[in-house]
């Protein structure tokens, strides 16, 4: 039997183009963006909203994060570079760019006729070198001293000093060790508010103030205790309560709960954070024992709590164990107060792990929000170099890649080199736009970086004041590895995706269909 192979019509090939054209498109507008905030001379966006907020921002993430969009491929692109702020804390912009320029070169590509599976074999070969050369030039942080440190984060922190080295001290408090654990987060530890001196301190800010002005407002020498539960007698059934067995077990579980709060207060607690409500009877107890109470703590204060206070977080059933074993869950810490004017309690020095707070002042909302993002970068940054050393900044670490990967170019035969082109166009993007941003012609330039070989081609870039060719690493630019390599990976994987879409098909409405099949038939249809 004679085997048929479907002939493709022109129609299809251009149904094809046409879907990658419109997905590069909608790429592209993303990209355009938050071009123009790259680099030293890069400058702002301003994003209103339909109340007419501003929002005033150079700042990648936030721009996506807040960007309207509608096109789906857009929104992919969105989705990618979120996932890469979660994942290193930067680097939005470098992916954005850089996917742009990949779906941009393979849609070109693509409509001259090369299949797209073997530009997706190319994309997939080059990139696999240029990320081998990326780890190959990082240049490890052996110390919190060291002065390629403080670099990254003045970078990443907008050469903002002060918030810089809030990153470099909250750092220094946790700990190179702390900075390296799976699942840290030295950002998370920046906290903004309006009013507040910046600064940073060896403890944590709870987001919550005591019951009543008649507890404490100060706790020295704190012994604390953690309920991740009601503070208040168990409770029973209003079917139970109607009985008289029921009844005389409420009074049980009443005296029983009292019993406990005796205990505590013996045990010398002064400071009682609980996840949940807390009873009047709990809080007539301890108002008058002197202890500070604060209820309704976030499960995720309270993990945070119990690491830097050594505290066991309890049940209330828990309060009925013997007073050892209640002793052995408390914890310490130097100093519990609650500031009056920002609205929410202190706990320093901690008996338990060292932590860091970084908070951050403003003046107003807007400024606030935005200092806080700067401070985040900032912190970010100085966790990843910790992690993985730093590259030299200003696209110079993309553009040695870029040597690397011409190198594999000029032994590749057949069409998946067309592939290989797309990433060695994609890697010229991020110092392209960077001379674009300062002013100078990014064709003219770039190729000034490429041809100087008296400098070392991993650090060769350009002087964005002066316009000369420099050695980044030497000029203090750099970046930390992690978030290079990871802008890359997301890139890769945003442009390999829009690149495999075929056709675009409108779904029908699901929910729609859904509920017509549930609605009964009017009255007197035909069954």
């Amino acid at each position: 039997m004679n085997s048929q192979v479907k002939q493709v019509t022109p129609s299809e090939v251009d149904e094809r183009i046409n879907a990658l054209l419109t997905n590069s498109n909608a790429i592209a507008a993303i990209a355009s963006a938050v071009e123009g905030t790259i680099g030293p001379k890069g400058l702002n966006a301003m994003l209103v909203d339909r109340l007419g907020d501003v929002t005033i921002t150079n700042d990648g993430s936030t721009i996506l994060d807040k960007v309207d969009v509608t096109h789906p491929a857009a929104r992919m692109l969105i989705n990618a570079a979120k996932a890469q702020e979660t994942q290193v804390g930067d680097g939005t912009t470098t992916a954005t760019l850089l996917a742009a320029a990949l779906v941009k070169a393979g849609v070109a590509h693509a409509a001259r006729g090369v299949p797209v599976a073997r530009l997706i074999e190319g994309i997939q070969a080059g990139v696999q070198v240029a990320l081998r050369a990326l780890q190959a030039q990082a240049l490890p942080i052996p110390s919190l001293s060291d002065p390629l440190l403080r670099r990254a984060s003045l970078i990443a922190g907008r050469e903002e000093q002060e918030l810089s080295a809030l990153a470099l001290r909250a750092a220094s408090l946790v700990g190179m060790a702390k900075c390296r654990e799976h699942g840290f987060r030295l950002a998370e530890l920046v906290v903004a508010r309006e009013g507040a001196a910046s600064e940073v301190f060896n403890g944590l800010i709870v987001d919550k103030e005591r019951m009543n002005r008649q507890m404490p407002a100060e706790v020295r020498s704190a012994r604390i205790l953690l309920v991740d539960d009601a503070l208040e007698p168990e409770e029973l059934e209003d079917d139970a309560l109607g009985t008289e067995a029921g009844f005389a077990k409420y009074l049980e579980y009443k005296e029983q709960f009292r019993q406990s709060l005796d205990r505590i207060i013996a045990l010398g607690v002064n400071v009682v954070f609980a996840e949940r409500a807390v009873g009047d009877v709990a809080e007539e107890a301890l108002t008058e024992a002197g202890v500070m109470v604060l209820r309704r703590v976030s499960p995720r204060d309270l993990a945070r709590l119990a690491e830097h206070t050594g505290a066991r977080p309890m049940k209330r059933a828990g309060l009925a164990r013997e007073p050892e074993r209640l002793a052995a869950c408390l914890g310490r810490a130097r100093r519990v107060y609650q500031d009056e004017k920002l609205e929410h309690v202190r706990v320093l020095g901690g008996g338990g792990r060292r932590t860091a707070t970084i908070l951050v002042g403003a003046a107003t909302a807007e400024v606030r929000e935005e200092r806080k993002r700067i401070a985040h970068d900032a912190a970010s940054a100085v966790q990843q170099a910790i992690m993985g050393g730093v590259v030299a900044g200003g696209g110079a670490a993309e553009l040695g890649a870029w040597q690397q990967v011409e190198k594999l170019r000029h032994g590749m035969k057949g069409m998946a080199a067309f592939g290989v082109d797309c990433v060695l166009e994609a890697l010229k993007r991020p110092i392209g736009q960077i001379v674009a941003n300062a002013g100078f012609n990014p064709l003219e330039k770039v190729e000034q970086v490429l041809a100087a070989d008296h400098l070392p081609p991993d650090r060769r870039g350009l002087d964005c004041d002066t316009g000369e060719v420099a050695d980044m690493v030497a000029l203090g630019v750099v970046d930390p590895a992690t978030v290079k390599i990871q802008a890359l990976k997301t890139a890769a994987e945003v442009a390999q995706a829009i690149l495999r879409i075929n056709i675009i098909i409108r779904k029908k409405d699901e929910s729609a269909a859904a509920g017509r099949e549930a609605s009964p038939p009017a009255s007197g249809a035909a069954g």
